[in-house]
């Protein structure tokens, strides 16, 4: 939910900003202002040297536009951080006892997880997701239980199962886990 908004927020950001630039290149070039547009024409200035100069004697006046763009900047760095940064662990180092290490891929592992656990006799569907740093994994695990099944039942069958064989075979000290766990739903049908 959360990727959709930012990416509809994001869309119109992009969309209202399309629509300034181009409507100051259009009357950059000579093409009339539009109805909206706050000049006249294309020798018009952006801002007077009434405007500019309204604010210069006040010793408040350029901190404070100092920093709100530095803030403006660090938000907008925050950001592109948050969206560059990748969600899903890509390998996770093993410890293979003789000092070296080996590299297992993530998704190798998130493959084997959700086959073990979605193989589970309480489970209808299982979906796993691993974040963390590489010596330091951790799992999300969403888990689809059949409706007559107790979720503790569902929790206890996960942990003794995939999750302790995943912990054994990566000789990983701890894994983290996060277990949601939904109930399903089936379409009532006509008996006849």
């Amino acid at each position: 939910m959360l990727r959709i908004v930012d990416r509809v927020l994001l869309g119109l950001l992009g969309l209202g900003l399309l629509v300034l630039g181009g409507a100051v290149l259009a009357v950059g070039l000579g093409a009339p202002a539009p109805s909206w547009w706050i000049h006249d024409s294309r020798h018009d200035v952006l801002l007077s040297n009434a405007e500019r100069t309204r604010w210069t004697d006040s010793s408040w006046w350029w901190p404070a536009v100092i920093a709100a763009l530095a803030v403006a900047v660090l938000l907008t760095l925050w950001w592109l951080t948050a969206n560059l940064r990748r969600r899903r662990l890509a390998e996770i180092l093993v410890d293979t006892g003789d000092g070296e290490g080996a590299l297992l891929r993530g998704r190798a592992l998130e493959s084997v997880l959700e086959a073990e656990a979605g193989a589970l006799e309480s489970v209808a569907h299982a979906h796993v997701h691993l974040t963390g740093r590489r010596t330091a994994p951790a799992a999300r695990v969403r888990l689809q239980v059949e409706p007559h099944v107790e979720p503790a039942e569902a929790l206890a069958a996960l942990t003794a199962g995939a999750l302790a064989h995943a912990k054994a075979s990566a000789v990983l000290p701890a894994l983290p886990t996060e277990v949601r766990l939904r109930g399903v739903r089936h379409r009532a049908e006509r008996v006849s």
